[in-house]
């Protein structure tokens, strides 16, 4: 790629920095060599500062000192020229709609404005949740966006953000990130959230055995279901390249751009462990089954055509990565 911006240029934003993707990305950004890094969180009672020891970065602020820094347009942040908003509430389960809004839309609107009147990058993190069941194709197509439709409020948060640059007229001027299945180091603070390769890698170790849920679609038989898995190795990449292509703009999907089935990955959890996989089907919630995707796959041509050509690991590849060298030895990033 040609005509980046330098990441020297100016002090880089990290929002949700002690996170799973936001501390992936510092470690990232610390690989090429920056540490001129303001990280922002919400840091309480859980374990994720675990997740910034490792890391080096020039200063930390609590996620709502660095509202009040923005709203005022204080002098301390001017030196601000990169930033990437990875801070959000991400429990697809969560249902106090107005916490989802303050925290996911509104506070987004509020940086991404800062952001453009002082002529600052915006990246943000939207969702592959947006695309609901996937009936309306996942195209990073902003022209069809209102045809999208959620399955919960966690998705529609990021939707209405999306709608919202669109309509006011800078969604080109910024970029926004649908990531789908990531996983990968420093996720082990999510609870339910976690990636089935953390969560079943738990089982294997305790019990012999992981279970999945069972299918309730007539095309897809048990444990056939499929996902665009990625790593957050290769997560971050993606997005470093977008923040520093000032050509980029627009939605882009975040993925691998092929889908794998559960029985995929968790057979390469058990070969990463060098066993004999061990599955058990289970009923899913019925709570689930109405909202449940069968199917998720990235179309990443918009990706590509930036000029962004590096490979994308392969998901045994990954898998083993993240078992072998971060859950057996219970590793963090930079470690």
């Amino acid at each position: 790629m040609s005509n980046l911006l330098s990441l020297n240029s100016g002090k880089i934003l990290v929002t949700g920095g002690a996170g799973f993707i936001g501390s992936a990305l510092i470690w990232q950004l610390n690989q090429m060599g920056q540490k001129n890094i303001l990280v922002s969180d919400f840091l309480g009672q859980d374990e994720k500062y675990r997740n910034l020891v490792p890391l080096a970065y020039s200063d930390y602020l609590e996620a709502d000192d660095l509202l009040k820094e923005i709203e005022s347009d204080s002098n301390s942040i001017k030196d601000v020229k990169l930033v990437f908003h990875l801070g959000a509430c991400s429990a697809t389960t969560e249902k106090d709609c107005r916490y989802l809004i303050e925290n996911n839309y509104e506070y987004t609107k509020a940086i991404a404005q800062w952001a453009l009147r002082n002529n600052a990058r915006f990246v943000y993190a939207s969702s592959a949740a947006t695309y609901g069941n996937g009936s309306q194709g996942m195209l990073d197509d902003q022209t069809k966006l209102n045809a999208l439709r959620p399955l919960n409020m966690y998705g529609y948060s990021k939707h209405m953000f999306d709608i919202y640059a669109r309509e006011h007229g800078f969604l080109d001027k910024v970029v926004g990130l649908k990531y789908f299945n990531i996983f990968g180091p420093n996720e082990h603070h999510k609870g339910d959230m976690r990636s089935v390769v953390h969560k079943a890698f738990r089982q294997i170790c305790t019990e012999g055995i992981v279970s999945l849920f069972k299918s309730y679609h007539p095309d897809y038989k048990d444990g056939e279901q499929m996902r665009d898995f990625l790593y957050v190795k290769d997560a971050v990449k993606m997005t470093i390249a977008l923040g520093m292509n000032p050509n980029a703009g627009g939605i882009y999907n975040i993925g691998s751009g092929e889908a794998h089935t559960w029985l995929e990955l968790v057979t390469a959890i058990f070969t990463a462990l060098g066993k004999d996989p061990k599955i058990e089907f289970i009923p899913m919630p019925e709570s689930l089954q109405a909202k449940y995707q069968y199917y998720t796959c990235a179309d990443i041509s918009r990706l590509r055509a930036t000029g962004y050509d590096m490979p994308v690991t392969p998901l045994a590849t990954a898998v083993y990565d993240y078992v072998q060298n971060y859950l057996v030895p219970e590793r963090y990033l930079g470690d």
